[in-house]
């Protein structure tokens, strides 16, 4: 399991660790990532993600995981998130096509 936001695509970045005495040893700067279920409409499931806090209050600011995805390019999303993408639109076509 990579240490990778599933929507954003924030990971680990590397740096150093700066002594008193100015040693330098290399060390990693982890992403605050946290499993997260959110609850998508047109499926009517929590879908879960592996997502970063800064991720999970854009999601939340922009009304939501079906409201996100269905906003973002495909380019700017992960696998994931675009296999989520496409049952997400499934779901909204076949409710659509059910309510002709």
């Amino acid at each position: 399991m990579s240490r990778r936001c599933e929507i954003s695509g924030k990971g680990v970045q590397s740096g150093n660790n700066v002594s008193h005495a100015n040693n330098h040893t290399r060390r990693r700067f982890l992403p605050n990532l946290q499993v997260s279920s959110m609850l998508s409409d047109a499926l009517g499931v929590g879908v879960t993600m592996r997502l970063s806090t800064r991720a999970i209050r854009t999601v939340e600011k922009n009304g939501g995981i079906d409201a996100f995805l269905l906003n973002t390019p495909d380019r700017d999303l992960a696998p994931e998130a675009k296999q989520v993408k496409r049952r997400i639109q499934r779901a909204q076509a076949k409710r659509a096509e059910a309510a002709s």
